[in-house]
């Protein structure tokens, strides 16, 4: 096994409308999963400067962001591969979700609002997605399997 550096990243639980905005983040329809939106972190920028750049990256919105809701953690073993999710309550400040919109980085190809009753019916990560975004508690998420 490999070991690298553990990878920080940011993600915004969007609800509008009792609707929780995800998008699908594996370029060219490799998989049907779906999760929040947000990116890896740059040093030297806030958790929330970040987070205000990846939401607008993958879906063209600009957000503003509020209290923390869960810190999640994925890994693959095999691979050496462990990543730290902070995800915040955000809120649309302006923007709407457009079709036309393209991730700079070509990653994101969807985006789409859910209800929680919705998410039923859709591959999603992490498991406790609807409870950080619906139930208004702190979630810790330890140590899920990577999967696509």
């Amino acid at each position: 096994m490999t070991t690298r550096p553990v990878r920080t990243a940011v993600r915004a639980l969007i609800l509008h409308r009792n609707r929780l905005l995800l998008v699908n983040a594996w370029g060219g329809g490799v998989s049907d999963l779906w999760c929040a939106p947000g990116g890896g972190v740059e040093p030297h920028s806030s958790l929330p400067e970040n987070l205000i750049r990846e939401v607008h990256e993958e879906t063209g919105l600009q957000v503003e962001i509020g209290a923390p809701a869960m810190i999640n953690e994925f890994h693959e073993p095999k691979q050496g591969f462990h990543q730290v999710d902070v995800y915040f309550h955000a809120t649309i400040v302006s923007g709407t979700i457009d079709t036309e919109w393209r991730d700079p980085e070509g990653i994101v190809t969807k985006r789409q609002f859910f209800s929680r009753e919705e998410m039923a019916s859709i591959r999603y990560k992490p498991d406790t997605l609807p409870r950080a975004a619906w139930d208004g508690e702190l979630v810790y998420d330890p140590l899920e399997l990577l999967i696509k």
